[in-house]
């Protein structure tokens, strides 16, 4: 009988682990970002932000809105997905400390239960990267072509070389 492992998994399916966090981490991100960027949310979201110590409140909602905003949007693309992670456990960070960690972990209650959730998904993609199916993976690739057939002309290169030394040596 031929058991298969995790290890042992056709590569499509470890090339599309790490999709589900990364889509569902950036979706959640972009519409908390936009929700902070429109009109009636920066004001909404100011106030609460002075009441937390933010002061003035507004141009803090506006970077938190854009770092959300362009994290979330990294995320999905899954380019420069480490620094979008790391923006986002800082944003869970904050929120937990000044808004929902008194609350306790029930997110029915206000906890903290979800910035954890986003947190550890977002830890994990710190950790481990976005993954083969991105667009980092996708440049990379690109480079390494190149680079490649840079290479190819090296042999050639050694060899003129040393027959050139040859001949003046």
């Amino acid at each position: 009988m031929n058991v298969a492992t995790l290890t042992e998994q056709p590569s499509i399916l470890k090339a599309a682990a790490l999709l589900p966090p990364r889509l569902s981490l950036g979706s959640t991100m972009v519409v908390h970002g936009v929700s902070k960027l429109r009109a009636e949310g920066t004001a909404q979201h100011a106030d609460l932000f002075e009441q937390l110590g933010f002061k003035p409140g507004k141009p803090w909602v506006i970077a938190t809105g854009v770092v959300e905003l362009l994290a979330g949007v990294s995320s999905i693309l899954g380019i420069a997905t480490r620094p979008a992670a790391l923006a986002i456990l800082v944003t869970q960070a904050v929120a937990v400390a000044k808004v929902h960690g008194s609350k306790g972990f029930d997110i029915t209650k206000g906890g903290f239960e979800f910035n954890l959730a986003l947190g550890a998904i977002a830890l994990g993609l710190l950790l481990r990267g976005p993954g083969p199916l991105s667009v980092h993976s996708a440049i990379e690739r690109r480079v390494k072509r190149k680079e490649l057939r840079r290479l190819r002309f090296l042999p050639r290169q050694r060899r003129r070389s040393s027959v050139l030394l040859d001949v003046l040596g």
